[in-house]
């Protein structure tokens, strides 16, 4: 009874909040203040490792013109002693990490800035950096940044994945040489944009106190930084309202191992404004060994380490053992339907290896559809044959939620996640690792402001 009391005790104070929260938004743009967003939030159940907690949650997202902010705040309630998961504020970071984004602009602006949890990352054509996520744990989320400048004549693309310590730093700077003379107005060739592009693993894992205790013998590790560096030349092809074609090649030499390059096409099509459809494919060739193309990914804070005792795996280390499978071919589509529902999807194989398939899947029904909600995304690497691409396994990760709106601010829904927990040891260092799967009923409001 008493554990009952404390959830609706709970929910009634978080609905308390959402209220109060629309009636504050609403003030405010009665009087012109230009806002926009909604109030998220929910309460719900949650099995993590096999424990239930009751949750609440309350995630705003508020936008003022190009502004934006995001906040997620989770506390997750035990159902043993009604206390708060000491995992979720152990340290002043998660406190921080309430913060889940702020952002002016969007991707593709002319000024674009973004800090906070970064979902799928990119810079360039993505031969290097692709679809990095800074914190693929939930347990571990971290404060990262994206800041990019286009000029028109030449531009900059920024990615930075942790702010309370050594991350992944990426910069591209491109120019468009063409728009410095007379020729700039010429057709295709007018647009020729060159690109230059290094991405670094910035951590000395040599100075790497967990791995330390995890007894690992960092003197045979690699020191310093791992570093990517590379070239790109994009050619538009075509620019009409309803198809934009750009060729492309790309070029990229991992400092002290491999090399690779690709080349491909870049295509977009608009059909009525109703449906715009977004695709790639890209033919990557010359590859020598101890190369991996699109290097910081997805799963690459997974794969940088994992340790035990005796035992240690890392992204480099893999580095050092791939040898050279010849060509492979990448390709992705994004379709969005009125600008509310998106499936996209990507794939890549080396045509020698058959462990070496990435995919990617993801779609979102957005809030414009009635009665109905689903929103989900997949990663999966390694991948051996049909049977194994729906695996779920140390390779991948996972999100979906399924959900039905009674009402236009109610989601009665059901989010299922297959993510990653950190180990750490008795002092408290992240050593690596290891699946986690929740499951969590939960109510959400959602308020326009």
């Amino acid at each position: 009874m008493k554990k009952i009391f404390v959830f609706i005790v709970a929910s009634m104070v978080f609905i308390s909040i959402s209220l109060f929260a629309q009636g504050k938004s609403g003030t405010a743009a009665a009087k012109g203040g230009g806002t926009e967003g909604v109030v998220k939030g929910g309460v719900g159940m949650t099995w993590i490792d096999g424990e239930l907690y009751y949750l609440v949650s309350l995630a705003p997202e508020i936008a003022f013109g190009k502004f934006g902010v995001g906040l997620d705040l989770n506390l997750h309630i035990s159902s043993k002693d009604q206390k708060i998961r000491k995992e979720d504020f152990d340290e002043t970071y998660d406190y921080i990490r309430i913060i889940r984004y702020l952002r002016y602009g969007s991707k593709g602006d002319e000024f674009y800035i973004r800090l906070g949890a970064l979902d799928y990352s990119k810079l360039g054509h993505g031969f290097i950096l692709y679809n990095y996520k800074n914190s693929p744990s939930f347990d571990n989320r971290k404060v990262g940044a994206e800041f990019d400048l286009d000029f028109g004549k030449w531009g900059l693309e920024t990615v930075y994945g942790d702010f309370a310590g050594a991350s992944v730093l990426g910069m591209r700077g491109y120019t468009r040489p063409l728009q410095f003379t007379p020729a700039k107005n010429i057709p295709v060739i007018g647009n020729l944009e060159i690109g230059a592009t290094v991405a670094s693993d910035v951590r000395n894992d040599t100075r790497d106190t967990a791995l330390v205790i995890s007894g690992i013998d960092t003197s045979k590790m690699n020191s310093g930084t791992m570093t990517v560096i590379g070239v790109d030349l994009g050619l538009p092809l075509l620019r009409l309202p309803v198809v934009d074609l750009t060729y492309y090649i790309d070029y990229a030499k991992i400092v002290n191992y491999g090399h690779g390059f690709a080349t491909g096409i870049d295509a977009n099509f608009t059909a009525l404004g109703v449906v715009k459809i977004f695709t790639k494919f890209e033919r990557r060739f010359g590859e020598t060994d101890q190369f991996i193309p699109a290097y910081f990914d997805a799963f690459y804070e997974l794969e940088r380490y994992q340790s035990t005792p005796g035992n240690f795996r890392s992204k480099s280390k893999t580095l050092q053992q791939t040898i050279s499978q010849g060509p492979g071919y990448f390709g992705s589509l994004l379709v969005d339907v009125l600008g509310t529902i998106q499936i996209e999807g990507a794939y890549q194989r080396l045509d020698l290896n058959p462990t070496s398939g990435i995919l990617h899947l993801g779609t979102n029904t957005g809030d414009k559809i009635p009665l109905i909600m689903v929103s989900a995304g997949y990663d999966k690497r390694n991948i051996q044959n049909n049977k194994d691409v729906f695996t779920l396994d140390e390779r991948s990760l996972l999100y979906a939620e399924v959900g039905y709106k009674p009402y236009p601010f109610m989601i009665v829904s059901t989010l299922y996640t297959w993510t990653f927990a950190p180990e750490k040891d008795n002092s408290g260092n992240v050593t690596g690792y290891k699946p986690q799967k929740r499951i969590t009923p939960k109510v959400s409001f959602v308020f326009p402001l």
